[in-house]
């Protein structure tokens, strides 16, 4: 296994404890690739991605690329064995596929051939799924399409939102790396064709997706917010302003307010008419500030009840 060479590719904070991980555990990691750095925060100071950092951390060969299928010649002098990617961010090329002697792999978030895409833990999510995993799998020309080495399964439980299961995939990710990696190098997994008939797509959530829409079902609003949380955060009008809501619950199937109507905030609740029924909100964010607890925000909006959101 030591005398594997492998180039990593990543970008988010996932992948950059992945890529710690294969180093704690003894993988030959000869080369990181992440994206470029990008402006962040109010200053829009250039920032490194946790990739990036996690690298320069251990002193390893990094690259940057601004399109990697056009600036890869390192790739030359690197001569790796294996590419390895989770969560890179970029479509790779089949010429830059072929660097990796061994059929190139990436740690895919889902159960393929379902969610092949972008955001496959925020629809899993969205969508209400009670389990998900990652797919161990071959990187093809097309997107997520490559055969299959390994799965395995997570649960998801209804407390877990888009943070609490990035948290959950990498701690899976890395065991797979651990237990799968190895037999790979060895030739004792042999690829499995996906099934084309029931593939689904996941791709990148748009700004505009981003938005609670409040004529949605209790459990739809909810699985929606908890897709969204805690990053980016879904939002909901309100007068002229935004409000970002992080959790909620179904509360009740009651309809006697207008839809998007505040019902209740008093105390510790906050009840939002919703469709079919209302949702109580438990954390939430004003322009701005932190993210509150109910009673918190209740404590600074004393006309919030009655109030419409859209």
């Amino acid at each position: 296994m030591k005398n594997m060479k492998i180039v990593f590719l990543g970008t988010p904070s996932i992948s950059a404890f992945l890529l710690e991980g294969m180093i704690n555990a003894g993988f030959n990691i000869v080369g990181v690739i992440t994206q470029e750095d990008k402006p962040k925060g109010r200053s829009m100071k250039l920032a490194e991605s946790p990739v990036s950092r996690m690298a320069n951390k251990f002193g390893l060969k990094l690259f940057k690329p601004h399109r990697l299928n056009k600036e890869h010649d390192f790739l030359d002098e690197l001569d790796p064995d294996l590419l390895v990617t989770f969560a890179y961010g970029q479509i790779i090329s089949t010429k830059v596929l072929a660097y990796s002697k061994l059929p190139p792999l990436n740690f895919h978030a889902s159960l393929l051939p379902k969610y092949r895409g972008a955001a496959p833990i925020q629809y899993a999510l969205k969508d209400g799924e009670s389990r998900t995993g990652i797919t161990l799998m071959e990187m093809v020309k097309a997107m997520d399409a490559g055969r299959i080495f390994a799965q395995d399964t997570i649960n998801i439980e209804s407390k877990d939102n888009y943070s609490s299961m990035c948290i959950k995939m990498q701690d899976l990710a890395l065991k797979m790396a651990e237990n799968y990696l190895p037999l790979y190098f060895e030739n004792e997994l042999p690829g499995v064709q996906q099934d084309e008939s029931k593939v689904t797509f996941c791709p990148s959530i748009k700004k505009e997706e981003e938005h609670l829409d409040v004529n949605l079902s209790p459990v739809e609003f909810t699985n929606l917010v908890r897709s969204l949380a805690d990053v980016p955060g879904g939002y909901v009008n309100y007068n002229d302003s935004i409000l970002k809501i992080f959790e909620t619950e179904p509360f009740d199937s009651t309809m006697e307010f207008e839809v998007g109507t505040v019902a209740k905030a008093k105390k510790k609740m906050i009840v939002l008419q919703v469709n079919g029924g209302t949702v109580l909100i438990k954390r939430i964010q004003k322009p701005g500030k932190r993210i509150m607890e109910a009673a918190d925000f209740n404590n600074g909006m004393h006309d919030f009840e009655g109030a419409l959101l859209k």
